[in-house]
């Protein structure tokens, strides 16, 4: 089984919505780094040199490959990332090997085969 590693930066209020739906698409699990903040085209607006700007989760996914389009998809509707500009983004990466995600595994088997 091979995997992708999901990657999103997502507003902080919207995290616990793209879990869900993540998980609803076939995600089994999720990382979650708090308190990042990202930079667009303009830069962040700062108020006596403290920024002002919103608050971004990184949430990282370890997908099942054939899986992973569908939570990448998913991911953007419900956090709206191609209707607002500055609202998140995501990417998928290739994963080499992955350890520790053998009950991950037993778990997907059924659903992916029922794909395929």
């Amino acid at each position: 089984m091979h995997f992708k590693l999901i990657i999103a930066m997502v507003e902080d209020h919207h995290t616990e919505e793209i879990l869900a739906a993540s998980r609803d698409e076939g995600a089994t699990g999720a990382t979650v780094l708090n308190q990042a903040r990202g930079e667009g085209l303009s830069p962040a607006k700062t108020f006596m040199g403290l920024s002002i700007g919103n608050q971004v989760d990184v949430v990282l996914m370890l997908v099942e490959e054939h899986l992973s389009r569908h939570v990448l998809e998913r991911i953007a509707e419900v956090g709206q990332f191609d209707e607002t500009p500055g609202t998140g983004i995501t990417f998928q990466i290739d994963v080499e090997d992955a350890i520790g995600v053998r009950h991950q595994i037993s778990a997907l088997t059924e659903t992916v085969e029922d794909i395929l």
